[in-house]
């Protein structure tokens, strides 16, 4: 594993050393980003951990690092590759269940342009989600931390995917086939690959809505239940000022193998966001998060899942590079799932966090 390890990095460092004799194209790019954060959970659990459905800060009451990466860009009209190696809260909480040196692996993927008059490629290996409105780097989210329909779909996939731009640029239409949901190695015992599709209309500059899906089985076959999830979302940028970005996921699995009846569980997801400096913004957030039959958050409770939440963050560019950002947040739950200090069950949590980050 030692061996794996120092490869990957080697290579990493060789793209480093390309870029200072890179092409007049400038076809090799070097990028990073470090966030640091600290929260505060009124509950004040005892392990210093968050809810186990929170991925992203989830370390509470100490200074952190919740990603770190930093990645390497190469890309030409007909050739295009990135390979990204992190470390940091966020890796250790949605890496747990990859092996050794993948723990580390943010992004690893090389694609090819397979038209000469037509923007159509294809593209394998470990990339973002094509689900939802929510990266895991801080600087491309209008809110400090992630709504729970962001913590609870995958961030990255493992797969091949042929994707097609229009001319205009105003639609993207991708097809899927990946290793299931959020994964870089299969299941064990799972021998059937997964699907999905992504949409994208962007009409002008100011509206982008969205349809994506996953369709797929998440188990060992001896066990496989199938899993249906669409994502729908909306952006729109009133103007200068104001924008708003509307999100509605449904998900729909088998009770049981080979059964007819399914769980289904649901979130919708409003922010919005005022930015009256180019320094200075605002975001409020509402979000509910339906999952009675325990399908993404399993709670062992009566009424399973059903979660109010709210938050509200101030973000400050100190530099053009560098973002301070403050948000407070509160989630309240039909049931008290919520453990506090003395390992009781509370119905609320609330949070209050900030984090300062960087990036190249």
């Amino acid at each position: 594993m030692m061996i794996q390890k120092v490869l990957v990095f080697t290579l990493l460092l060789g793209l480093m050393s390309i870029s200072a004799q890179e092409s007049k194209e400038n076809s090799l790019k070097i990028s990073g980003s470090a966030e640091v954060y600290y929260q505060f959970d009124t509950n004040n659990p005892e392990n210093n951990t968050r809810p186990g459905f929170v991925y992203s800060h989830h370390r509470n009451n100490e200074i952190n690092i919740n990603l770190a990466f930093i990645k390497a860009n190469y890309e030409t009209e007909n050739l295009r590759a990135n390979l990204a190696l992190a470390t940091g809260t966020y890796m250790n909480a949605n890496y747990s269940e990859e092996q050794g040196v993948l723990k580390n692996i943010y992004e690893a993927n090389v694609g090819f342009k397979i038209s000469r008059h037509k923007n159509i490629w294809i593209d394998a290996g470990v990339f973002p989600s094509h689900i939802g409105f929510e990266s895991a780097v801080v600087k491309d989210n209008w809110t400090l931390t992630r709504s729970i329909a962001a913590e609870n779909s995958p961030y990255f996939e493992t797969g091949a995917k042929i994707t097609y731009t229009t001319d205009s640029g105003k639609w993207l239409m991708s097809a899927l086939v990946v290793n299931g949901w959020q994964r870089i190695q299969q299941v064990d015992g799972n021998s059937v690959p997964s699907f999905g599709h992504q949409l994208t209309y962007t009409p002008n500059e100011k509206l982008t809505l969205n349809s994506s899906s996953f369709i797929g089985n998440d188990r060992p076959d001896s066990i496989r239940q199938m899993r249906y999830f669409h994502n729908l979302y909306g952006i729109y940028k009133i103007n200068k000022q104001w924008a708003v970005r509307a999100g509605f996921d449904i998900g729909a699995e088998q009770k049981t193998k080979g059964s007819d009846s399914y769980n289904i569980w649901y979130t919708p997801v409003l922010i919005a966001k005022y930015s009256p400096t180019e320094k200075f913004s605002i975001a409020a957030r509402g979000e509910y998060y339906h999952d009675k039959y325990g399908v993404k958050i399993a709670t062992g409770t009566e009424n399973g899942f059903q979660t109010f939440g709210y938050s509200l963050n101030a973000d400050y560019q100190i530099l053009p590079n560098l973002l301070w950002r403050t948000e407070i947040k509160n989630l309240n739950s039909r049931d008290a799932l919520f453990m506090n200090r003395n390992k009781e069950f509370e119905r609320n949590s609330f949070t209050t966090v900030t984090s300062l980050s960087v990036y190249f």
